[in-house]
């Protein structure tokens, strides 16, 4: 799962947790898992596209993303994303999923 937050991006994974009670939060840039889960223990350059990850508690993960759902008091989503170079991004992932609508 992708999540796109005005001021993190994060992936979720199902991986490599036998007991099925944690996740795999992963990002691209520093500090992106700590806006949304501040007591994570992050992991850095352990060899995958995604630089930093950290291990989280599957319920953790849904309660975060159930909060950050229900704190949406936008009606603009791009419009509240105040860095610049995140923004560029996001509009390039947005431009992307525009061109596939239209097929």
């Amino acid at each position: 799962m992708w999540i796109f937050l005005t001021d993190s991006f994060l992936s979720i994974v199902d991986k490599g947790d036998d007991s099925g009670k944690t996740l795999l939060v992963r990002a691209r840039r520093a500090g992106d898992i700590e806006k949304v889960f501040p007591d994570a223990k992050i992991q850095v350059g352990v060899g995958t596209d995604y630089l930093f990850r950290a291990r989280i508690d599957r319920e953790k993960v849904a309660n975060a993303i159930a909060e950050s759902a229900r704190s949406i008091n936008y009606s603009n989503f791009k419009s509240k994303v105040t860095d610049h170079e995140r923004h560029d991004a996001y509009m390039d992932c947005w431009s992307a999923m525009y061109a596939y609508q239209r097929e």
